[in-house]
């Protein structure tokens, strides 16, 4: 992949450009974020998706017709961001606190799956990347055409992407992981 103006990441410190931390960072991350627009609103949507490395894509699905659909059928052009969270980095004041975190911004072009094969690969392995505990054809079926029909399966094209991380030391002082929900009393 290329990084060009639209991928260029501003804070140049925490750029990666080591595309193998690209691409682990789109096969591990658990959720993106896809961003569409039509007639100049822009939409964005939380996505399962899954990271296609030798087609050059990310898949995904959603509903038979809505808001994705419309959009990428009136405009093909999409971004997509997905990214994890690391510790926590206390500071002494509220502006200076902190945490580590990695994400990855693809600019591409998306469409709408309609070749059956294609979409059976891309359902096939967002099942795998989501249960990978459950054996295929053991715990589950496979995907059956006329289940396709009721769903739609997105590709993006990547075109540029860039990668972006900020890590601290180990002995970062006071650093801790992020629990939702807990507080300290």
């Amino acid at each position: 992949m290329k990084t060009v103006p639209f991928s260029r990441v501003k804070r140049r410190d925490r750029a990666v450009e080591d595309e193998s931390w690209i691409k682990d960072m789109l096969r591990r991350a658990a959720i993106g974020v896809l961003a569409t627009s039509r007639n100049g609103q822009p939409y964005i949507v939380m996505r399962h998706f899954v990271f296609d490395e030798e087609a050059s894509a990310v898949y995904m699905h959603g509903a038979l017709h809505g808001r994705t659909r419309e959009d990428i059928e009136s405009n093909d052009r999409v971004c997509f961001s997905a990214g994890e969270i690391g510790r926590q980095l206390p500071g002494a004041t509220a502006s200076d606190m902190s945490s580590e975190y990695g994400s990855v911004v693809i600019f591409g072009r998306a469409r709408i799956v309609d070749d059956e094969a294609e979409a059976m690969h891309a359902m096939r392995s967002l099942v795998e990347k989501y249960f990978s505990r459950l054996s295929y054809g053991k715990d589950y079926s496979p995907i059956m055409p006329k289940e396709l029909a009721g769903l739609c399966v997105y590709r993006v094209s990547i075109e540029e992407w860039s990668g972006k991380r900020k890590t601290a030391p180990a002995d970062f002082p006071g650093a801790f992981d992020y629990v939702e929900g807990e507080r300290r009393g």
